[in-house]
């Protein structure tokens, strides 16, 4: 059978694999590292949330220097140490556990290290796509590779959760020490060369700090780059703040069984998978600009849908919550793919690095403010009102881009950019 596509692309296939090999092992570890914590160590509850933040520390920290690294370096061999540096610090946590020695602070520093390690990964993967295929392909390509990643968060977890009873929790460890190995030899496949990165002319890098003012220069001193940034902010916090107010409003305010609890949680990942299937068709449907802003409206009403859930009778509500649960997945990761392919079309090969460093540390540094955003609004005010001013925050987003150069951008270009533009 004949290929079509970028599945008849060599090299995309191989960034395909090793990405979802990484993605899949990740989700995995997500999973296995807290049940060893919680069951093995007898971690305390301020133990395991000390364990989650670990997890997410490297972005908020490292992002910016690993985007000036990967701008500096070949991007494939990065990716390929990361995943390998991966496997290496995991392969210590079945030792130290079939030694006796494993303890909660040794965990904690395997996951800060895996953390970063998958800060580079993620990073780099980002940023080596635009020089695999041609600038016209990016939405396909980042379509395919969030169908990887939505598919790798279910079964992965899924997955490593039955492991973990039936094999015990390092032994998944030790299977995921082969995955992250198989990753990086996909990668390391890869055989189209990279765009040498031109060096000063006196044969020294230029300062780091340099290097980084230059990548937030570059995003902050391009108004659609800038906006859709500080977008992705906003809709990220919102999303953040409303998750455990929306758990509290399902469990306790509906009384919902787990069951169907169960049932809307997993709607996500439906529709994260259908939004990396529509958001092409959506792409060519609607000019780029028009597209993001209406799919921003949606997410806002969607969301409005879930406090009317209380009238309804409870088999209603689920239905009611099941469509806002997988209609809002499937409007982000559209926008998300079309927006994230938009920023690499008119990035230069150089910046690349940079660009995707400054978005994630950008977007990620909302994380906590948004949950503790979302408890103390659930706390003052009730789970129903708190999901509104949640919800608002989307709508201020819509009204940004409404307002913005964003909303007259008629499609991704397809040129290819030649040099950055810092201010």
């Amino acid at each position: 059978m004949k290929l079509t596509g970028l599945w008849d692309h060599a090299d995309f296939r191989r960034l395909w694999a090793g990405q979802t090999l990484s993605m899949l092992g990740t989700n995995m570890v997500a999973v296995a590292v807290p049940l060893i914590a919680s069951v093995s160590l007898g971690a305390s509850v301020f133990q395991m949330g000390l364990l989650l933040a670990t997890e997410f520390l490297p972005y908020l920290l490292i992002s910016l220097f690993v985007g000036v690294w990967l701008d500096r370096r070949p991007k494939k061999l990065i990716i390929v140490a990361a995943d390998a540096v991966r496997s290496l610090i995991l392969i210590s946590v079945p030792l130290l556990s079939w030694a006796h020695l494993l303890s909660v602070p040794l965990l904690l520093a395997v996951v800060f290290g895996t953390g970063a390690c998958s800060t580079v990964s993620d990073i780099g993967n980002a940023s080596i796509l635009p020089a695999l295929v041609e600038r016209e392909d990016l939405v396909e390509g980042n379509s395919k590779l969030e169908m990887s990643s939505s598919v790798s968060n279910i079964g992965g977890r899924t997955f490593g959760g039955l492991l973990v009873q039936l094999l015990t929790g390092p032994v998944v460890i030790m299977v995921n020490v082969f995955a992250f190995g198989l990753a990086a030899a996909c990668t390391l496949r890869i055989r189209k060369r990279e765009p040498v990165p031109e060096r000063p002319a006196d044969g020294r890098p230029s300062s780091m700090w340099k290097e980084i003012g230059e990548g937030l220069g570059f995003i902050f001193g391009d108004p659609t780059l800038r906006t859709l940034v500080l977008v992705t902010f906003l809709v990220n916090f919102s999303a953040i703040a409303i998750d455990p107010v929306f758990l509290v409003f399902i469990t306790r305010t509906l009384d919902l069984p787990g069951i169907l609890v169960g049932a809307l949680l997993a709607g996500t990942g439906v529709g994260s998978l259908m939004g990396a299937l529509l958001a092409a068709w959506l792409g060519r449907l609607l000019p780029f600009g028009r597209m993001v802003v209406w799919i921003t409206v949606a997410m806002t009403a969607v969301e409005l849908v879930i406090p009317a859930a209380t009238l309804m009778p409870k088999g209603i509500a689920f239905v009611m919550l099941m469509f806002v649960q997988v209609a809002y997945a499937a409007l982000v990761i559209s926008s998300s793919i079309n927006i994230r392919s938009y920023r690499a079309a008119i990035t230069p090969d150089d910046m690349q690095g940079r660009m995707n460093a400054s978005t994630r540390m950008i977007v990620m540094a909302g994380t906590p403010f948004g949950a503790m955003a979302g408890g103390g609004l659930g706390s003052l005010l009730g789970t129903q009102w708190a999901i509104v001013l949640c919800a608002g925050g989307l709508g201020l987003a819509a009204l940004l881009l409404g307002l913005s150069p964003v909303r007259k951008v008629s499609g991704i270009p397809t040129e290819l950019p030649t040099a950055a533009v810092t201010v």
